[in-house]
C-alpha cells in the first residue's frame, strides 16, 4: 500500500510539473512566437505583398522579386535600352551562372508569391472570401504564365511540395495549360458575390493594384488568357486549333479602355525603397542604361523599313533626348562608345533626365518622365496591348478589316494613356495635343490607306512601341516567337525590321558561350536550383553554357 500510494504520488507529481511545465510555455509561445511554426494571419494582410510582387518586393516576402530587377536586364536582349559599358553579358545576349541575374520572377512566383498565395486561396476559400480566393488565383496565372515564357523548363508540379529538398522540371507547354485551368478558377471565385464577399474589406488590400475592383481584376484574368493565345501564333497549328480566335476573344474581354488598364502604384510615401518603383531615381537602379538606337530610330523615323520619316511625338513622353535636343541611342553591345569626342552632344540623358554623361543619379530637381518616376504608375496591361492582340491575330486570319481598326485602336489607346496618366514633365511645346495624335495616326506611313497594305511589321513595331519600358517580358516573348529576325511574309523583309541582334563577323559581339546562337531563355535561378537541384539542372541541360540558347516551346513550329 505505501508503495502503491508512493507510486500514486510520483505519477501525480510529475502529471502536475508537466502540466505546470505546459501553462509555462504557453506562455512563452504567446508572448514569444515561435517564426517556424505556421502562423494564421488575416489574408488582408498578406495580399498587399503579393500585389506588391508583381513589380518589386521589398517586404519580408523577400526583395527585389518581380519583373522589374529582371527587365533591366532582358530590355537590353530586346533593344529597349542598353549599357553605358560597352562588352555587357546582356547587351551580347549573355547571361551568368553564380549570380541571381534574371532569376527576379522564378523568385517572386515561387518564393514571394509562392506560399502567400497559396494561404490566400486556403483561408480565403474557408472563409468565403471569394475575392480574395479569385484575386490569388489570377495571380497564380499570371506567374504561371511567366515563368514558362522566361525560364522554359521549371517547376509546376511539385512547386510546393514541403516535403521535397529536390523538384523535376516540368516543360513549357505544361505551364501554359496550368495557366489557363487556373484563370478558369479565378473567374469562377471572382464571380462569386456570396460568402464573405466584402469590396469595401478588399479595396483596403488592393488599394495599389486594382482597388478592389472585380472587374478590373476579371479583364488581368481575361488578358493573361489572351496572351497564353497570342503567344502561340508563331506555330503552324495557330489558325487550325482556334488558337487565333481564342485571343481575340479574350482581348475583347479584357482591357477596352483605358480606365481598364491594370496598372501597378505606389506610395512614395517617404524615400524609402519600399514605397517607390523599382525604376524611380530614389531607388537608383537604371542610371547606367540609355534607350537604343533601335527604339530611338524607329521613333525618330529613322529605321529604314517601318514608319520611315515619321517623327512620332511620343518621344518626348517615353525617350530622352540629348543635349542637342534630338534622340539617339545606344547599340548594347557598344554601350557608349559611339559617343566620344564631337559625338558626345548626341549622348541621351539617362531616363531620370540627368545630363551628365557618366551619372547613375536622377537630376534635380527630379524631371523624370514616363514609368522612371518614383511613382511610376507601372502598367501589367493595356487596352493598347489588347488591341495589338487582336491585330495580330485578326491578321493571321486573314481579316484585314479587323487587323487594321484594332492596329489604330492600339496606336490611339497608347497616345490617350500617355496623355492622361504621364503628361508631367513634357517640355514646353511638346505636349501631345489632338491635332498632333491625328497627324500621326493619319500619316500613311503609320497606318496604312486600305486594310490590304496592313502588314505583320506594323502591328508588332506599334506594339513594341507602346509597351516600351514596361512591358519587356511580352515584347520579348514576342520577339522570340518570330525569332528575332523572321521575315513578314507580305514584304519579304523582317517582322522586326532593322533589328540586329550582336554580330558575329566581323567582330563577334555575341557571347562566346553561345557557340553562335542568340538568347531564348532564362536559366533557373541561381540561389536555389544551382545549390541543390544539380540533377534536374543536368537533365534539362542547365548546366551547359549553351543552355540560354534552346529554344522554347512557344517560339517552337
Amino acid at each position: 500500500m505505501q508503495h502503491n500510494i508512493l507510486k500514486s504520488f510520483l505519477l501525480t507529481g510529475t502529471l502536475g510539473m508537466l502540466l505546470a511545465l505546459s501553462a509555462c510555455n504557453k506562455k512563452i509561445d504567446d508572448a514569444y512566437a515561435n517564426p517556424n511554426a505556421p502562423v494564421r494571419v488575416p489574408i488582408e494582410s498578406i495580399l498587399p505583398g503579393v500585389v506588391g510582387g508583381f513589380t518589386a518586393f521589398n517586404s519580408a516576402a523577400g526583395t527585389n522579386y518581380g519583373v522589374q530587377p529582371d527587365d533591366i536586364l532582358l530590355g537590353r536582349y530586346i533593344q529597349y535600352w542598353g549599357s553605358t559599358t560597352a562588352g555587357e553579358n546582356y547587351g551580347e545576349m549573355g547571361g551568368t551562372i553564380g549570380s541571381d541575374n534574371t532569376g527576379a520572377v522564378w523568385a517572386a512566383v515561387y518564393y514571394g508569391h509562392g506560399q502567400n498565395v497559396n494561404k490566400i486561396i486556403e483561408w480565403g476559400t474557408e472563409e468565403q472570401k471569394w475575392d480574395y480566393v479569385g484575386a490569388a488565383y489570377a495571380t497564380r496565372a499570371w506567374g504561371w504564365l511567366e515563368l514558362g515564357n522566361q525560364y522554359g523548363d521549371a517547376i509546376l508540379r511539385e512547386a510546393f511540395n514541403t516535403d521535397l529538398i529536390q523538384f523535376h522540371y516540368d516543360s513549357c507547354s505544361l505551364f501554359y495549360d496550368s495557366c489557363r485551368a487556373v484563370c478558369y478558377r479565378a473567374l469562377a471565385c471572382l464571380n462569386r458575390t456570396d460568402g464573405n464577399v466584402n469590396p469595401t474589406n478588399f479595396a483596403a488590400s488592393d488599394f495599389y493594384f486594382n482597388k478592389g475592383d472585380i472587374n478590373k481584376w476579371k479583364k488581368f484574368v481575361y488578358g493573361i488568357l489572351a496572351r497564353s493565345y497570342i503567344n502561340l501564333s508563331a506555330k503552324s497549328t495557330f489558325l487550325s486549333s482556334g488558337y487565333a480566335d481564342s485571343a481575340i476573344k479574350y482581348a475583347n474581354l479584357s482591357c477596352a479602355t483605358n480606365a481598364d488598364n491594370i496598372m501597378a502604384t505606389f506610395s512614395v510615401a517617404n524615400s524609402s525603397n519600399g514605397f517607390n518603383s523599382y525604376f524611380g531615381p530614389t531607388r537608383s537602379n537604371i542610371g547606367t542604361i540609355r534607350q537604343s538606337a533601335y527604339i530611338a530610330n524607329l521613333m525618330t523615323g529613322n529605321n529604314t523599313s517601318a514608319f520611315a520619316g515619321a517623327a512620332d511625338p511620343r518621344c518626348w513622353y517615353m525617350l530622352s533626348e540629348n543635349p542637342s535636343g534630338t534622340f539617339r541611342g545606344v547599340t548594347p553591345w557598344l554601350g557608349v562608345t559611339e559617343f566620344a569626342g564631337a559625338n558626345a552632344v548626341f549622348y541621351p540623358k539617362n531616363f531620370w533626365r540627368n545630363t551628365t554623361a557618366s551619372s547613375t543619379v536622377g537630376g534635380s530637381p527630379d524631371s523624370s518622365r514616363y514609368v522612371y518616376s518614383n511613382g511610376g504608375p507601372w502598367p501589367m496591361m493595356t487596352a493598347s496591348e489588347m488591341q495589338f492582340v487582336i491585330a495580330e491575330a485578326a491578321l493571321r486570319k486573314g481579316d484585314k478589316t479587323t487587323a487594321l481598326q484594332a492596329y489604330k485602336n492600339g496606336i490611339n489607346l497608347d497616345f490617350d494613356m500617355l496623355r492622361n496618366t504621364y503628361s508631367f514633365n513634357i517640355p514646353n511645346g511638346k505636349a501631345i495635343t489632338d491635332p498632333i495624335q491625328q497627324a500621326y495616326v493619319n500619316n500613311p506611313n503609320v497606318v496604312p490607306a486600305t486594310a490590304a497594305g496592313l502588314t505583320l511589321t506594323h502591328i508588332m513595331l506599334q506594339k513594341y512601341i507602346a509597351l516600351y519600358g514596361w512591358g519587356v517580358h511580352q515584347t520579348w516573348t514576342d520577339m522570340r516567337k518570330y525569332h528575332y529576325t523572321d521575315l513578314d511574309p507580305a514584304t519579304g523583309k523582317q517582322v522586326y525590321a532593322d533589328f540586329t541582334p550582336p554580330p558575329t563577323t566581323p567582330t563577334n559581339y555575341l557571347i562566346s558561350t553561345n557557340n553562335g546562337k542568340w538568347v531564348y531563355r532564362c536559366r533557373p535561378r541561381y540561389n536555389s536550383e544551382y545549390l541543390y537541384n544539380i540533377p534536374e539542372l543536368t537533365r534539362v541541360g542547365a548546366l551547359n553554357s549553351d543552355y540560354n540558347t534552346y529554344e522554347i516551346w512557344f517560339s517552337r513550329p
